[in-house]
């Protein structure tokens, strides 16, 4: 089965002459890549995103875009026409925000956010309208669990933290004390469901909750100590972003990891820096 909107697997037919066709479901798909896999051969699966032309075909490419339907994306407005506004989406043909789904006029050059859906005739556009499909609660207690890796896209930031969309579906909170490197709205990060509030909120974290994250960390903090000749420049009063910028960790994880390496008596700690014990 094709699906508009999607990464399909479509099996590669015989060359029509100079085009280049997929099939599936007894469907043509044109594919208007110029180029192809090396050595791919008829009757050979290719990965490919499907969309509809111009003209309301079927084509498919071997680029993907920046998202895809049914998904939430930051994307920059690359003009404005009587119809709507066109966004900058990876593919040649530009993706359409018809004015029934903005929230204000958009304007070419500024970024927003918006959801890819498909119109009444299939064709694949946006909408800037996004608050129907981003729930802020859990609907199900057993689909997200605390310590989950998720795909998180920052959104507004509050006097709390900063709001982030969930696996494209859900409002999460990266609260400040979680926020040990810089970060900007429409930036795309992994990150891990801290808990699931009562009310079925959700707090988020970019490190995995609890001491799993700790073993790694050690392990990259002892091999660093023995890179460098024993002693390092990091320690129990060291900056957060020092500390982020040697090994991509907050302080509090920094600090798990050498008290767990301080217990088995392989380091000692000072303020500004750990020595190999």
């Amino acid at each position: 089965m094709i699906t508009i909107g999607k990464v399909n697997k479509l099996k590669f037919t015989r060359p029509q002459g100079r085009d280049h066709y997929l099939k599936a479901d007894g469907k043509k798909v044109l594919l208007v890549d110029g180029s192809l896999p090396e050595n791919i051969r008829p009757g050979d699966a290719l990965e490919v995103f499907v969309y509809t032309d111009s003209d309301g075909h079927l084509a498919a490419t071997t680029r993907l875009p920046k998202a895809q339907v049914d998904e939430v994306a930051w994307l920059r407005v690359s003009a404005v026409n009587y119809y709507g506004a066109f966004l900058d989406w990876g593919l040649p043909k530009e993706l359409l925000v018809p004015f029934s789904e903005q929230l204000g006029e958009m304007q070419a050059g500024k970024f927003y956010l918006v959801r890819l859906f498909l119109d009444d005739l299939g064709r694949i556009a946006a909408t800037a309208k996004i608050a129907p499909f981003i729930a802020d609660e859990l609907e199900s207690p057993d689909e997200l669990a605390a310590g989950q890796k998720v795909s998180l896209l920052l959104a507004d930031a509050t006097d709390l933290g900063v709001k982030a969309i969930i696996n494209h579906r859900y409002w999460g909170l990266l609260y400040n004390s979680e926020l040990y490197q810089p970060v900007k709205k429409g930036q795309k990060i992994a990150g891990y469901i801290k808990q699931i509030r009562a009310d079925r909120r959700i707090d988020l974290t970019l490190n995995q909750p609890g001491y799993a994250k700790v073993d790694p960390l050690a392990e990259a903090i002892m091999a660093r100590l023995n890179a460098v000749g024993g002693t390092l420049q990091l320690g129990d009063k060291s900056p957060p972003d020092a500390i982020h910028k040697e090994f991509g960790a907050s302080k509090k994880a920094f600090k798990q990891a050498i008290g767990a390496l301080y217990k088995q008596h392989l380091i000692v700690i000072a303020e500004h820096h750990i020595r190999l014990a």
